[in-house]
């Protein structure tokens, strides 16, 4: 038992481990600080896939172990929210180990042409479907593209620079040089003025009844602001207005009768039909539309488990309460005849979100994330932004609560 301890914890194969990871991460980091430099994530994301395969198979668990960690240490903030903040080392824990087990997977067999293979298809394994891990993201602030075709072609770059002879080394660089990209395609903005208002809602105060007056009045404030600066639509985050909102009747006519002056977009939640969604509404000209949430958040909106393990953890975690329902299809608004495509925030980083998108080439994104703040989450959902617009060609405008607001290019 000892010998087998020292042979897999041996410290030379965790500082390998560890080292392969920051590699694996830095592009998160260096984002967060607000480093966007193409060269060095260039650099930095070709290192990572050298030493992925390059490394022992036993230092591979620890650099799944560390990336699991770097990437998604912030889902156990949330735990705070539900009195169990206990929790949050586990969760980290066990997202590292849940990625140290993927990555050992990478080297099972010990063959580098099985850890190409292997690598190549991580970003289709999505652990209890939570898809945020996709290893070609290290280079969506790069000078290549991220489509998976292209990956494939950086991995087989990274194979003949590992195989080849020393003095031929060089022509490793060659299918890069095909697939060098300095630029994204351009879509113009909406031709709409357009008030994206930053709010700042923390979330222990977000869902209190002693709250719920003063940000129903400051997101009216809000919105009359933008009727006075003669704005076409106003963008207000998921859940801006935190009650079933189909259900308050004085609040709906304010917002239908102010929709005579401007659109308005804002997050709330739906019950219907004995039903909970969290949804979208579109406001304008007096007629309501409601987009409802097509992906849930894999343990926050939804227990992607058995129904007895689903009870059990919503009993223990969230008060008896129930999953939120999802919708079968994406809702687009229509905008003084502009299309958008309504995603809820989890969603819009999710291939479903962007099914049938025809004439549609904007995206409204609206998320909450002072589930997680102060974290990376921010900048790796930014991230993930930045690769879904490429991959659609489609311009995103992202209204949120506790981060940031931004749009996203192609």
């Amino acid at each position: 038992m000892f010998l087998v301890k020292r042979e897999y914890f041996n410290k030379i194969y965790i500082i390998k481990g560890f080292i392969t990871a920051l590699f694996f991460s830095a592009f998160i980091y260096l984002s967060y600080f607000g480093i966007e430099d193409k060269l060095l994530n260039t650099i930095l994301g070709l290192i990572a896939i050298y030493l992925v395969l390059k490394i022992e198979r036993k230092s591979l668990f620890f650099t799944g172990f560390f990336t699991g960690m770097f990437w998604f240490y912030w889902v156990g903030n949330s735990f705070v929210y539900y009195d169990a903040a206990y929790l949050g080392p586990l969760v980290i824990f066990l997202f590292g180990f849940v990625y140290a087990v993927l990555f050992y997977f990478i080297a099972l067999f010990d063959y580098i042409y099985f850890r190409l293979f292997a690598l190549f298809i991580l970003s289709f394994i999505h652990p209890l479907g939570f898809n945020w891990f996709i290893p070609e993201l290290l280079f969506i602030d790069s000078y290549f593209p991220t489509q998976k075709v292209y990956f494939a072609v950086i991995l087989a770059s990274v194979f003949m620079f590992i195989r080849i002879n020393k003095k031929l080394k060089i022509l490793a660089i060659i299918p890069l040089l095909f697939i060098y990209q300095d630029r994204g395609i351009y879509i113009d903005n909406p031709k709409l003025n357009i008030a994206m208002p930053q709010i700042n809602v923390k979330q222990e105060q977000k869902w209190l009844k002693s709250q719920l007056s003063k940000i129903i009045s400051e997101n009216l404030s809000l919105i009359q602001k933008a009727i006075e600066e003669k704005k076409d639509l106003i963008i207000l985050p998921e859940t801006a207005f935190p009650i079933y909102l189909n259900k308050d009747e004085f609040l709906l006519e304010k917002l239908t009768e102010l929709s005579s002056k401007i659109d308005i977009i804002t997050g709330a939640l739906l019950y219907e039909n004995q039903n909970f969604y969290n949804a979208t509404y579109h406001f304008s000209n007096g007629k309501i539309t409601v987009g409802k949430k097509v992906v849930l958040v894999p343990f926050g909106e939804k227990i992607p488990l058995p129904k007895f393990f689903v009870d059990l953890i919503n009993n223990t975690f969230y008060n008896g309460a129930s999953d939120y329902i999802e919708a079968k299809e994406p809702t687009d608004f229509n905008v003084d005849g502009i299309k958008f495509r309504n995603a809820i925030c989890y969603e819009a980083t999710t291939n479903k979100i962007f099914q049938n998108l025809k004439d549609v080439k904007y995206m409204i994104a609206i998320s909450n994330n002072a589930w997680f703040t102060p974290s990376i989450e921010p900048t790796l959902q930014k991230l993930l932004l930045k690769y879904y617009a490429k991959k659609y060609e489609i311009t995103i405008l992202h209204s949120i609560n506790g981060s940031e607001n931004y749009i996203v290019r192609p």
